[in-house]
């Protein structure tokens, strides 16, 4: 994505991977190609890729500059996790795109994760003799107590959850709370009077999508709140990695309800170049999205 500027904020993107990825058969739960037939044909071109039927799906963080601060949100999948296939990608082009825009990871100050999946929480961690140590060591990690709470106990029970397998709390999020970098807030917590959290459940127990408000503009990274268009015109699709579908739905609706219609910018993690748009209200349950295509 071209860099945002949001009044006196800065936004821009590091892409770990982009390109068609899944089905939304294999993705989204029910899904019934019939009656999305309309919704498919109605597809913006980055986001479908007709070829093989895959759905274009973006790995990427964002950058947010604040006048006082270099903040990342959500960290991708990262390095030397030893996941199997498909996420055995190649993860450099992370780092490279963390070098292009002139940080090193110390510059980091803080690192917001809006849930804690594989794909959410990967680079808060590296590998240094055998152990796992925080990527950002001037951090501090913000996790929602209630989010980490969760992943905490199926850990302690031996469960694994999609997305959270193989042992991705052990590797991304506990050794951030031992180095004593971990803020664990509520949904309440806000950062240099611009950046809040949205409570929006469903997908993971405590998911938030992060607003950014500057000089009367303002936008929502919306983490995994929504993965892709099809779940805007039709807010009911919730997918194969969501904990409880039904909630993930009425969040997705509130936040689209409040949202369409208004300048409010929508920055959702696995959106393709040029990732940033907006909602506007079709009438009925569904919504249009509208990329933000400005030069």
């Amino acid at each position: 994505m071209k860099r945002l500027q949001l009044g006196d904020v800065s936004i821009t993107s590091l892409i770990e991977r982009d390109g068609p990825w899944r089905t939304p058969q294999e993705f989204f739960l029910g899904w019934n190609a019939e009656a999305q037939a309309d919704n498919m044909a109605g597809l913006e071109p980055e986001v479908f890729d007709r070829a093989s039927g895959k759905m274009v799906i973006t790995y990427q963080t964002f950058v947010v500059r604040t006048p006082k601060h270099v903040i990342l949100v959500d960290t991708c999948t990262g390095e030397h996790k030893g996941y199997p296939p498909p996420m055995d990608f190649p993860k450099q082009p992370w780092m490279d795109a963390l070098t292009a825009e002139g940080l090193a990871p110390e510059d980091v100050d803080y690192v917001f994760c809006t849930h804690l999946h594989i794909d959410h929480s990967g680079w808060n961690t590296k590998l240094v003799d055998g152990r796992w140590v925080p990527t950002f060591p001037n951090a501090k990690y913000i996790f929602h107590k209630g989010e980490y709470a969760a992943w905490e106990a199926l850990d302690a029970q031996g469960v694994e959850k999609a997305g959270g397998a193989g042992g991705v709390w052990r590797m991304n999020c506990l050794p951030i709370v031992e180095a004593g970098q971990a803020l664990l807030v509520d949904e309440s917590y806000t950062l240099d009077d611009c950046l809040s959290l949205i409570l929006t459940p469903g997908h993971t127990p405590c998911h938030c999508c992060v607003k950014i408000e500057s000089r009367g503009q303002r936008a929502i990274i919306a983490g995994d709140m929504m993965h892709h268009q099809l779940q805007c015109t039709d807010p009911s699709l919730s997918t194969i990695f969501c904990w409880d579908p039904k909630q993930a739905e009425a969040s997705r609706r509130r936040v689209f309800e409040e949202v369409a219609d208004t300048p409010t910018l929508m920055l959702p993690i696995h959106f393709a170049n040029p990732t940033v748009g907006r909602l506007k209200g079709k009438g009925g349950s569904g919504f249009q999205w509208e990329f933000l295509r400005e030069a």
